[in-house]
């Protein structure tokens, strides 16, 4: 394979800043470069086509689990460095020619630019640190809950036409947030860190590899007793043993389906699930969940089920992602949907209102509230910063790193509007042709398009500068259910192409910047992301397809046996959001012929709280803590709640403050040591004996009962307190 060596380009001269404006950029980016360092070797595509292929694969694999963990690129970048050293002292370093050029296996050391590239092929594979492609769920909808088809063509374009789809307009905006020296993205920063501190030479005694290696080898050997042998160690609930005929001792203890008091987790893939490693989560934003979640779950929640039985409260769950009737019982949604699968008002009308539970609730007005209050929060503490930012990226002056980056061919615009153009006409041919399978009209994708496009530059700019991403998911399905009600599918596909296209263009953004901080040749970036995310995409549904058609009753959490992994609880929220906001409509749910209108006043909740607390601000300057209430950050801490639960929060927090506080505060050394070795050493471990304990024991259905196998044991947490509300195994009160 060959080693390319990118030719330089010459560029016109422009004003020069020698440093960085930004002080954390100066702090951790070098502003040296060798252009001469190889890229396309055989190494980086060996490396990065296996490693996007192995992510691709872990990811899927793991996100139908009910603790579905998310191997990020840092494994891979931590992993593959040992295995480019050995490849480059064992490959021949034979050169060959074909025709003029020269092609070498080992074309010298393994360099840290090949492994940036390795690295973002990882990133690909991990969804971009969201785990598999965001449009497998609609196809897991159709058929686990469903239990309609799509065929397995249509669900290919679907994925990768909502990953590719961003990238077009994205490289259109990269003069704007990528070359700017003032867009500096301070998450790359995380990234660069790491990639220096792996490259630096470590003769220690205790070297990262092998405490990478050691740590490994003990996270594999440990969760075969929660992945397997003694599954009740990854939720035990004090409470829940303690008072087994309780249901409201129970509601209180159940860390998966109550509030958590005195429940506890010996399972890494507990404490990482939906949040991440609480590893690589700086505390300041630790405590800022942790204050919103207290609110939210330990106050807000209690009061309106205990106190004010809020909506029927009792008569449900305190705690579930579940659809209800009025009698407590689960809303049978299969019943409404007709032949054209779209809602039967007149079965609708007679099972009724959907009720939702108190928390499953609760989340949804904060939710309003918190993508309201991002805008105005930015607006009001960041408005003029951006602005001036924005304003500096139009002056011509040019800081070190982007003067570095000139001396590399930059990306043809024709290469982007290509893709774009493919990427549209691919997705219209799905629309059209096969709309009896996706129900979205060609109307609906240029509508989700262009929202897509046009908040794609200011979101943009504000995570570049604020390192704060709102997400349009609630306002695409909102704007779909008011003009486009009754069509579940449409529905989902619509807030797909608004919401993750804009989404894979911000994360395209950011792995740009990143290259743009390593002096990865533009060109070289390009491909290696659109390959990977092609690949990517093409796994995740291969792997998606595979579950869905070789698990009985996969998803099915109340067909599945007691103990299974196979009960999907991302895709049962994701699922309720189609009933909720496609199938049902907003306006029969949150509107004037709903049970939860009065959570619309959200909206207006999170549009004024940030001006109280900006007016505070202005009018206590003294009082410095006033400016850290961040209230999007707090509005939106149980955004992953459900389908994450209490014990996923309290052990994440737990873990997340001994590290990045005490360990960070008294062992700094060790912490800028270890610690990221420490994060991707634990996923990586769990995710090889996860991914052999399925093809060795579980796919032959080898497995073992005992009371350790059974669960947290709080089977009467999912019960309902109110009088006469009879439900299946639960006390009636």
């Amino acid at each position: 394979m060959e080693a390319l060596r990118m030719e330089p380009e010459p560029q016109k001269l422009q004003p020069i800043d020698e440093e960085s404006p930004v002080e954390q950029v100066r702090l951790t980016v070098s502003t040296h470069d060798d252009p001469s360092l190889p890229v396309w070797t055989f190494r980086m595509w060996f490396l990065g086509i296996i490693s996007c292929v192995l992510l691709s694969f872990l990811n899927t694999f793991f996100m139908y689990r009910t603790e579905p963990l998310i191997i990020t690129m840092i494994s891979v970048q931590v992993a593959t460095l040992p295995i480019g050293r050995f490849m480059a002292s064992v490959l021949p370093t034979t050169t060959f020619k074909v025709g003029s050029r020269e092609f070498s296996l080992n074309p010298g050391p393994f360099n840290m630019k090949e492994h940036v590239l390795i690295s973002i092929f990882a990133n690909a594979g991990s969804g971009f640190g969201g785990g598999s492609a965001y449009a497998i769920s609609i196809v897991d909808i159709i058929r686990a809950f469903y239990h309609r088809k799509i065929s397995f063509l249509a669900s290919w374009i679907l994925v990768i036409t909502t990953q590719v789809l961003g990238y077009g307009w994205a490289g259109i905006m990269r003069k704007y947030v990528v070359e700017p020296a003032h867009m500096w993205w301070p998450s790359s920063l995380v990234q660069v860190s790491l990639f220096r501190a792996l490259h630096e030479k470590d003769n220690s005694r205790m070297s990262r590899g092998k405490f990478f290696l050691i740590a490994l080898i003990c996270s594999f050997s440990w969760y075969i007793f929660p992945g397997y042998l003694f599954p009740t160690l990854s939720n035990i609930s004090l409470l829940c043993l303690a008072f087994p005929k309780s249901v409201t001792a129970q509601q209180i203890g159940s860390g998966m389906r109550g509030l958590g008091i005195a429940s506890l987790t010996l399972d890494w893939s507990v404490i990482a699930s939906y949040l991440g490693s609480p590893l690589i989560t700086p505390f300041f934003a630790i405590v800022n969940i942790l204050v919103g979640y207290v609110i939210i779950i330990y106050m807000l929640t209690p009061i309106a089920y205990w106190g004010l039985d809020l909506y029927k409260a009792r008569n449900f769950p305190i705690f579930s992602s579940h659809l209800f009737d009025v009698r407590g019982q689960r809303y049978n949604v299969t019943a409404i949907v007709n032949e054209k699968f779209e809602i039967d008002m007149p079965a609708y009308k007679r099972q009724g209102h959907i009720y939702l539970s108190t928390f499953f609730a609760i989340t949804y007005g904060t939710g309003f509230a918190a993508v309201i209050a991002t805008l105005t929060h930015v607006a009001l503490f960041n408005g003029r910063e951006i602005y001036n930012q924005f304003r500096a990226s139009y002056d011509g002056k040019i800081d070190i790193h982007t003067r570095l980056m000139r001396k590399y061919k930059d990306i043809p615009g024709w290469w982007f509007h290509l893709m774009l153009l493919l990427s549209v006409a691919l997705s219209l041919v799905l629309c059209i042709f096969m709309k009896d399978q996706v129900q979205m009209p060609w109307w609906a994708l240029l509508f989700a398009m262009a929202l897509a496009l046009i908040f794609t530059l200011p979101i943009s700019i504000i995570t570049a500068t604020t390192n704060q991403s709102p997400g349009l998911n609630i306002i695409t399905e909102y704007i779909m259910g008011i003009i486009y009600p009754g069509r579940p599918i449409a529905n989902v596909c619509f807030k797909t192409y608004g919401y993750i296209s804009m989404t894979q263009a911000v994360s395209f953004l950011n792995d740009f910047k990143l290259g743009h901080y390593m002096k990865i040749p533009p060109r070289s970036m390009f491909i290696v992301q659109l390959i990977g995310t092609i690949i990517a995409g093409t796994i995740n549904i291969g792997i998606a397809w595979w579950l869905l058609t070789s698990i009985k009753n996969i998803c099915q959490d109340d067909l599945l046996p007691p103990n299974s992994p196979w009960t999907c609880p991302g895709d049962r929220v994701f699922f309720d959001a189609s009933v909720i906001w496609g199938l049902v409509g907003p306006k029969r749910i949150f509107g004037p012929l709903g049970n939860y209108s009065m959570l619309n006043w959200f909206f207006l909740g999170g549009a004024l709280g940030p001006v109280i607390v900006f007016l505070l601000h202005k009018a206590f300057p003294s009082q410095k803590w006033i400016r850290l209430i961040n209230l999007p950050i707090l509005l939106g801490a149980t955004a992953a709640m459900p389908p994450a639960t209490t014990l996923n929060f309290n052990s994440w927090i737990f873990i997340g403050t001994i590290f990045n506080f005490f360990v960070f505060k008294y062992k700094k050394d060790w912490w800028k040591r270890y610690n990221y070795i420490l994060s991707a050493a634990l996923d990586a471990g769990l995710a090889f004996m996860g991914v052999l304990l399925y093809f060795s024991l579980s796919m032959e259905d080898i497995s073992i009962s005992w009371w350790g196998s059974a669960g947290e044991h709080c089977e009467l947490a999912t019960c309902p307190t109110a009088k006469g509300i009879a439900v299946d195994g639960c006390p009636l009160h």
